[in-house]
């Protein structure tokens, strides 16, 4: 096989994909290794993949390909999420654009709907999965939805309510009037948005005194039982007792004193309205008030509101002002700026709003998660900081409203007879089914994918046998925004049900963000998607980039130019493979390889080969892949290319076999080691150089992962080489700094500290006469006084008569020239500096640019400087 004249993304990556599924190299099941697994953080079925799910995939697949290639069993299962508001969210939309709702359809036509939305989603996810490179076991893939994992939800259900951890309560809870849906607190973010304080007066009943109280919702004025303030207020005391008329409604409402309320904020007079606010509520049921509900769950006004009765939630608010200032009712407004909370999905205001909602009593599950840190089996945090996070979260957990008023998910196992009201939970319907009618709410989406990491095994059957080989699962990789959403749950719903921890280790990575540092959205329009990055880049650049630009835990920045450097770097690669094909046999195979007769760069390379082994192994363990990535990106870049490969050329080119043997040797060893140390970062382009040269396996993915070998270490080697790299540097310096053309052979002294250098230096001359057209003068020879100097590792010194080889009056008359003229750079730059006119009336960058301009000039005139005392 032949390496193409230039790297093409777009060939490498076209067809190797499918061969690798349909070799099976990616499905686990091999008894005879260890097993090591991962679970694919289940991507939702409402739209494609984009850069945060790319960067996700591809820190997975870099884990699970380095333990194939170790000797695992390794498998990578995936699936995908139902993400039931989300999903629901994006079919009712489209079902809008056709003229229809849900109810026009009812709910089993609906449901073919949202299936159909789900294998059509689906199959865009697995074509972006395999753009991506991604080695997942589609032989085990999954769906929350699926058969098992059903069969997972309703026993979880069904045994937590019978613990007494799952039960049925009427709560305020977080209300999306758009999806007319439940919502659990973290599916909720405040935005900060204008909004109005009003300040109305209650006109105390049978006096012509007011009370003026404030609110932010005028329009929950409907459902108001109460008036409270403080019991030691002296200023409302007197009223305790009496009743104030709303003026909403005419209601002649109890005036009630309780410490809640916060003395000398606003008014200190509150508004009670139990089934809208939390913290209204808790009131309410202190003190027995009803608890009427103004609002329909689509957020318009109710048979309580009177003539406003069918209204949006906000107009009303504003006819209500409107008529309230006609009344005389408003005693003044104030604008002011404060969060409100918003749905994560639809982007609706919530609306908190009683309901009688399925919860889950977290304390007892919290309590155990936060024990069993403490012991062996805990879950290991990656970085440790967010172990904190997590503790945090479950210190203060308030109970989980599991149930969502939708149709698209897990429907609750609780039915309701027709006749009692009687409740029955149970994983099968009850046999006089006629009688009872089936909740019809379901499952919050984050119940099912808090099974995730078991259910995909075949859980509840403890004996299945993915369950039993695969559970824990080794590591699981996801963002911080979702360890309360979705790790602490797995977490505490595993140790409930299985007693382990479901994961060894949680890697945990930050958010892309733009250049700027601007978090990715579609209100910015800075969003990007990565299959056209890999169309313009190739799927190996953009890997290679999302792991190698930030530290676990730490946010990244998308930077195009990145992509620009990863590129030419494949290039380097591809190009070095390009150099060893053309010097070798093109019958040479793996087994030919004669690493005997060793010269100085080949023992070297071969050991710094070792040490490179070595580190990546470290940070691939303490998941540090931007390390690694800088590693083997200056060791080929650099060691590799710049320095090994043009010292091999001397060799290749001489007349000794056995060198020329163990130089080819070498370049071919090398080479495939590190391709295989790449392979996980950049799995198509590896494969293709892979099955250029000289190698093993079928195929780089199941090929073995490189290791040290003892034969090549030498702990002299790296100190020996680095007199070579001091000399050549030395040289190119002065070649520069004394304009020497490249074609000129120079000649130089070394002055050593040491006899026992010079047998080594001799050694290197011919390498260091083909990197820099030098050859040696000699050892501690007499320095001629017009010679350049330079010092290099322990503290010898290389010396260059530059008479030789320039005009010495010539050049010192240059170096003269140059510091006259930038003298008098200095002086003006100086006196335009010094000028208080133009500091503090030019444009800020302008005086920027010209400091700028003063610091460049003196350093080159430093330079200029030292240049001409070398010359005196």
């Amino acid at each position: 096989m032949k390496l193409q004249d230039k790297y093409d993304h777009h060939q490498v990556e076209g067809d190797k994909y499918d061969n690798w599924v349909k070799k099976g190299y990616f499905e686990a099941g091999d008894t005879s290794k260890k097993p090591y697994s991962i679970v694919i953080p289940p991507p939702n079925v409402t739209g494609k993949l984009h850069l945060g799910h790319a960067w996700d995939t591809t820190l997975q697949d870099i884990i699970i390909r380095y333990k194939r290639m170790q000797g695992y069993d390794a498998l990578w299962l995936p699936g995908m999420d139902h993400a039931g508001i989300a999903t629901q969210a994006k079919v009712e939309a489209r079902m809008r654009e056709e003229g229809l709702s849900r109810y026009d359809l009812g709910r089993e036509k609906f449901l073919e709907k949202a299936w159909s939305w789900k294998e059509e989603y689906a199959s865009i996810i697995r074509s972006q999965w395999a753009k991506l490179g991604l080695s997942l076991d589609y032989s085990k893939e999954r769906f929350t939805l699926d058969e098992g994992l059903s069969e997972a939800v309703k026993t979880v259900f069904v045994t937590l309510y019978n613990k007494g951890l799952i039960y049925q309560g009427e709560r305020i809870i977080n209300w999306d009037p758009v999806q007319r849906t439940a919502l659990s607190d973290i599916e909720v973010y405040h935005k900060d948005i204008k909004g109005y304080m009003y300040y109305f007066k209650y006109k105390i009943e049978g006096s012509d005194d007011t009370l003026v109280v404030a609110t932010t919702r005028p329009e929950t004025m409907f459902g108001d039982t109460a008036i409270f303030v403080h019991p030691d207020d002296e200023r409302y005391t007197k009223y305790v007792g009496m009743k104030a008329i709303n003026p909403a409604n005419g209601e002649a409402l109890p005036i009630m004193a309780d410490d809640y309320i916060e003395l000398g904020k606003g008014t200190s007079v509150m508004k009670c309205t139990p089934a809208h606010d939390p913290n209204d509520f808790a009131l309410g049921k202190k003190y027995g008030l009803a608890m009427p509900i103004c609002m329909t769950d689509d957020g318009h006004m109710n048979a309580l509101c009177g003539k406003y009765e069918g209204m949006d939630r906000f107009e009303c608010r504003d006819a209500l002002v409107k008529d309230f200032e006609a009344a005389g009712v408003v005693d003044h407004i104030e604008e002011i700026v404060h969060p409100v909370g918003h749905s994560e999905r639809s982007h609706a205001i919530v609306e908190p709003r009683l309901s009688k909602q399925w919860f889950v009593k977290m304390k007892p599950l919290a309590q155990a998660a936060l024990k069993n840190q403490e012991t062996d089996d805990k879950v290991n945090f990656v970085p440790e900081r967010f172990e904190k996070t997590f503790t945090q979260w479950m210190e203060n957990i308030e109970d989980w409203c599991i149930s969502r008023q939708l149709w698209w998910g897990h429907q609750i196992p609780a039915w309701y007879n027709k006749q009692t009201g009687e409740v029955y939970v149970g994983k099968e319907a009850p046999k006089d089914i006629e009688n009872w009618k089936q909740d019809e709410d379901v499952l919050d989406t984050w119940f099912s994918s808090a099974l995730w990491p078991f259910s995909t095994m075949g859980w509840p059957d403890t004996e299945a046998p993915l369950f039993k080989r695969y559970f824990p699962t080794d590591t699981l990789v996801t963002g911080y925004d979702i360890i309360f959403f979705w790790v602490s749950r797995m977490i505490f719903q595993s140790l409930e049900f299985t007693k382990r921890r479901p994961f060894n280790h949680v890697l945990i990575h930050g958010l892309i963000r733009d250049e700027q540092g601007r978090k990715m959205s579609k209100s910015l329009g800075n969003g990007v998607d990565p299959m056209d990055v890999i169309d313009q880049y190739g799927a190996d650049t953009l890997r290679f980039f999302l792991t190698n630009n930030t530290a676990p835990g730490q946010d990244m920045r998308y930077v195009p130019s990145k992509l620009e450097s990863i590129s030419h770097f494949i290039n380097k690669i591809w190009n070095s493979a390009r150099f060893v094909l053309m010097n070798i046999d093109e019958d040479m195979s793996y087994d030919d390889i004669t690493l005997e007769h060793l010269n100085l760069p080949d023992q070297w390379i071969l050991n710094r080969l070792n040490e490179v082994i070595t580190s990546v192994n470290n940070n691939m363990d303490k998941f540090e892949f931007g390390n690694v990535g800088s590693e083997l990106y200056d060791f080929i870049w650099n060691e590799f290319c710049s320095w090994y490969i043009e010292l091999a050329k001397e060799t290749l080119n001489g007349d000794d076999q056995q060198a020329k043997i163990a130089t080819r040797s070498t370049l071919v060893y090398v080479l495939n080691a590190t391709l295989r140390l790449l392979h996980p970062f950049m799995p198509f382009v590896t494969e293709e150089i892979y099955q250029a040269i000289p190698h093993k396996a079928e195929s780089i993915v199941i090929a073995s992962w490189p290791e040290a070998d003892e034969r090549f270490a030498n702990d002299k080697i790296d100190d020996q080489f680095a007199y070579l790299i001091d000399i050549v540097k030395a040289i190119r310096e002065i070649r520069h700094q004394y304009v020497i053309k490249n074609s000129v052979e120079v000649a130089y002294i070394m002055s050593t500290n040491s006899d026992d250098l010079e047998d080594l230096l001799q050694d290197m001359a011919p390498f260091i006469a083909k990197l820099v057209n030098a050859k040696v003068a000699g050892y501690n020879l007499p320095v001629d006084r017009n010679s350049a100097n330079a010092v290099i590792k322990g503290g010898n010194t290389l010396s260059i008569n530059l008479g030789a080889y320039i005009d010495m009056e010539a050049e010192k008359a240059k170096a003269e020239k140059e510091i006259a003229k930038l003298e008098k750079e200095l002086e003006r730059s100086k006196k335009m500096l010094s000028n208080p006119n133009f500091v503090n009336k030019a444009p800020a960058a302008k005086v920027e640019a010209e400091k700028k301009k003063q610091a460049d000039y003196e350093a080159k005139y430093k330079a200029a400087k030292e240049k001409l005392a070398s010359f005196e």
